[in-house]
């Protein structure tokens, strides 16, 4: 586990992060960090990174499927993949621009600093922006202006691990910010189902947690500026470039890219519809008189995200002792597509409350050494947020894809039985490509 305290800086056998008196030093921006980051700066990041996954899950798993079928009941589920499909499309252009431009930003105030304080303000104006919304051409585009806000916020804290954490630390580190994505959604679906109702407040709620979570980061987190000369150059033709990497220079980024890409397509796909699951395949409100289905869905994130700490921190400092990223991912993609098997052959609510905790264990060992796995790939170090940012096309073009696929295999072609082996196989190929990388054990 963890050491919070009492490790000295340098130390290699101590897995986690060093004391919390002290923020984390300050290695060249544009070189590899030597220096271990502290407790602090750890804890920092991870509130930053709770803020922003609450932005992100509690309009798409609550407050958006409530929407859509307050407009109109008989065509929710089309709805609401034409409006998270439009919002991701704006997430896969707004993530590499933001994390270009952030590269080559070199202002007073560091380069990663002015992102996110200007995503996470455009994504309050776009969830502000939401909650007056009742139609499907108002809540689409609302949902946009919060991804380009979001994604940019997340281009710049996403870049500040492989910016101020050294290698044989990334997977501890990514672990906690990792279990932050479990909390955040069990925070967010708490937050709006019981804590604040209403679609109004629901998401003014949500935008002020985004906004006040990043406030502690950017008072107290160091991001030095970068020498002029050490920023990458910029042109409307880098900003372009901000999209296009070359898969034969860059072999194993590409591969990264893949693996990413395939298990979030079988996230998207699990996810975008587990509320009208619960509605209309487990029939959960019937088998539970006077409650609803998302005090159903709130039961099952609960579950996921207490096997999720379970394994969340522990497979990063596991894989940072080892040295081996590979056998953890593999294994963790096995796992999740194990949960969706579950959900396949047994839709019914104890078989949902299973598949929840599987799909936990697996999910927090890949979401810690995933993410570690990735930063060691990155094809340049003076590039580091624009190539995250070509990752994180890897999390939003799925979200586009997912309701293409999703909405027809649930209405045509089986239900919710076919959606869930669907959701298995495309997860298992992306655990075996990542056999493909050779630069990382």
């Amino acid at each position: 586990m963890t050491t919070w305290e009492g490790a000295a800086p340098d130390s290699p056998t101590t897995p986690g992060v060093s004391g919390l008196s002290d923020l984390a030093e300050e290695p060249s921006p544009a070189g590899s960090p030597a220096a271990r980051v502290t407790g602090r700066w750890t804890a920092l990041l991870s509130l930053a990174n709770l803020g922003l996954w609450i932005g992100y899950f509690a309009p798409l798993q609550v407050l958006l499927p409530n929407q859509m079928q307050d407009i109109d009941d008989a065509k929710k589920t089309t709805y609401l993949g034409i409006a998270t499909a439009f919002g991701a499309l704006v997430a896969v252009v707004a993530g590499p621009v933001a994390g270009a431009l952030s590269d080559a930003t070199g202002s007073r105030y560091g380069r990663r600093r002015p992102w996110i304080a200007g995503g996470a303000l455009l994504g309050f104006a776009g969830l502000a922006l939401l909650s007056g919304q009742h139609t499907l051409i108002g809540v689409t585009l609302g949902w946009c202006v919060a991804q380009a806000g979001l994604n940019a916020l997340q281009a710049g804290i996403t870049a500040l691990v492989p910016d101020r954490v050294p290698v044989r630390q990334r997977g501890v580190v990514s672990g906690w910010i990792g279990l932050t994505q479990s909390v955040g959604v069990v925070i967010g679906v708490l937050a709006v189902t019981a804590l604040v109702t209403g679609t109004i407040s629901g998401y003014v709620f949500t935008g002020a947690i985004v906004v006040l979570t990043v406030v502690p980061l950017l008072l107290r987190g160091p991001d030095p500026q970068v020498p002029r000369e050490e920023l990458p150059p910029f042109s409307a033709r880098s900003l372009l470039g901000s999209f296009r990497f070359s898969p034969r220079q860059n072999p194993d980024f590409a591969w990264a890219w893949a693996t990413r890409f395939l298990v979030q397509l079988g996230n998207a796909l699990a996810t975008l519809y587990l509320l009208y699951f619960l509605r209309d395949k487990v029939h959960y409100a019937q088998h539970f008189p006077g409650r609803k289905a998302e005090d159903g869905l709130l039961i099952l994130i609960l579950v996921y995200t207490v096997t999720t700490v379970l394994t969340v921190v522990v497979g990063g400092a596991y894989s940072d002792r080892s040295g081996r990223r590979k056998p953890s991912v593999i294994v963790s993609g096995y796992v999740m597509a194990g949960a969706a098997i579950l959900l396949a052959i047994w839709p019914t609510w104890n078989g949902a409350l299973i598949a929840a905790a599987v799909l936990g264990l697996g999910f927090g060992v890949y979401l810690s050494v995933d993410q570690a796995l990735i930063t060691q790939v990155l094809p340049t170090a003076r590039d580091r947020a624009k190539d995250l940012g070509i990752i994180n096309i890897a999390n939003s073009a799925p979200q586009v894809l997912g309701p293409a696929l999703a909405a027809p295999i649930v209405t045509y072609l089986g239900g919710y039985s076919t959606l869930y082996i669907a959701v298995a196989l495309v997860t298992v190929a992306g655990s075996v490509l990542v056999r493909k990388i050779r630069t990382v054990d």
